[in-house]
């Protein structure tokens, strides 16, 4: 548990304003064995210890207080000197370690430089001064929180890169602050790089390790836009393994969810999956309410689109259209009118052609018709360009 770790490094740490030098020379504890009671307290946030999360806070600043009241020899110990790089990286406050003795610090100069700009938001002085970094041929605890850093500086610029260094943050730091914060991150990118299989991986080892952590909320923030800003869930094929992963979260986020999926998936015409979703939605949605209605306006568009035209129809006519949200309702009146255009009779043509029998009796048949689907899944893509800056 991590209450007592948090009670013992409160109890290591007595410090207070006019205690002085000699004071704090009679407590325990090195730099860097103060830094990793924090990083104790730290991992019980990921456990989801509230009390470890409403006292960190004053922690770091006991410890911040502790490094201005310690004897600038100790500073030699590369231990200690590395334990300054771990709380900048940590929370800490970097006006307290600008206090410290600069030249007394036995530290990479990379590692430092690199740290404070980093906290201080100076990111493309912090990329260029830990870019080369190899944060393995670190100490783990020094090396967990580079990597985790390196993820974040270069996720815009370097992506690949980045999901290579969460991964070493993960594996360095198992368990910890760290690893949470990594999956966090990591996801995301492998959602925009569209790797289902570690999307999956990731999100498994989330739940497992994680679920409760306090910082929970961000990761499914983090999942879901990772999710439906890329294809990851429009492919029918891998469908039960995406409800598998929803499972895991809240009934409304994942209503939320699966309304987004249907309406992503039918604009670009993946019809099977819009089906699918639309069906997932009603199970979860409350009667007569607009999220109900979505449903059914998803679901009665992937029928009538595809092998049940005439239910698929009905469906779309009893949906209540003063409920759909504004940025539907075009494109509800364009699917609608495309349902009834795909069986309007032919048209009188030549003689030639009155002499032949129409391949149905009066009305094309859409589930044979690979042209008139193809062209009904291009207008509904066009409409959706049409109507994307319009929306509220």
């Amino acid at each position: 548990m991590i209450r007592p770790l948090l009670c013992a490094a409160l109890l290591l740490l007595p410090f207070t304003a006019g205690s002085g030098l000699a004071q704090s020379a009679r407590q325990p504890g090195e730099p860097y064995e103060l830094v990793r009671a924090l990083q104790a307290v730290q991992d019980g946030i990921a456990n989801g210890d509230t009390a470890a999360h409403g006292s960190h806070i004053a922690l770091i600043r006991q410890i911040g207080e502790k490094f201005l009241a310690a004897d600038p020899a100790v500073w030699s110990n590369p231990q200690n000197s590395q334990a300054v790089v771990i709380y900048l990286l940590s929370g800490g406050a970097p006006q307290i370690v600008r206090k410290l003795p600069r030249d007394k610090m036995n530290v990479d100069e990379r590692l430092f430089n690199g740290a404070l700009a980093y906290v201080e938001g100076r990111q493309e002085e912090a990329r260029e001064q830990l870019k080369d970094v190899k944060p393995r041929t670190l100490s783990s605890g020094l090396g967990g929180q580079v990597a985790l850093v390196q993820g974040a500086l270069f996720a815009r610029t370097e992506a690949s890169l980045a999901v290579e260094r969460l991964d070493d943050a993960r594996l360095l730091l198992p368990g910890t602050l760290v690893e949470e914060a990594a999956l966090r991150r990591e996801i995301l990118l492998v959602g925009q790089a569209e790797d289902f299989d570690k999307f999956e991986f990731l999100t498994l080892a989330y739940i497992r390790h994680y679920r409760n952590s306090i910082y929970a909320g961000d990761f499914w923030q983090r999942f879901s836009t990772g999710m439906t800003q890329s294809s990851l869930a429009l492919d029918e094929r891998r469908f039960a393994r995406i409800a598998a992963l929803l499972e895991q979260i809240d009934r409304a986020s994942r209503l939320k969810l699966y309304l987004v999926i249907a309406r992503a998936a039918m604009v670009r015409g993946r019809l099977a999956v819009t089906r699918l979703a639309g069906e997932r939605a009603l199970t979860l949605s409350a009667d007569a309410s607009a999220d109900r209605e979505r449903a059914h306006f998803f679901r009665g568009a992937a029928r009538a689109l595809s092998e049940e035209y005439d239910g698929g129809l009905a469906e779309l006519k009893a949906v209540d259209r003063s409920k759909l949200p504004e940025r539907d309702v075009p494109l509800f009146n364009a699917t609608v009118q495309l349902a009834l255009d795909v069986r309007k009779p032919l048209p009188a043509g030549s003689a030639a052609a009155a002499d032949k029998p129409p391949a149905t009796p009066a009305r094309l048949d859409l589930a044979s018709s690979t042209v008139t689907l193809a062209r009904a899944q291009k207008q509904l893509r066009e409409l959706e360009l049409f109507t994307r800056d319009r929306r509220p």
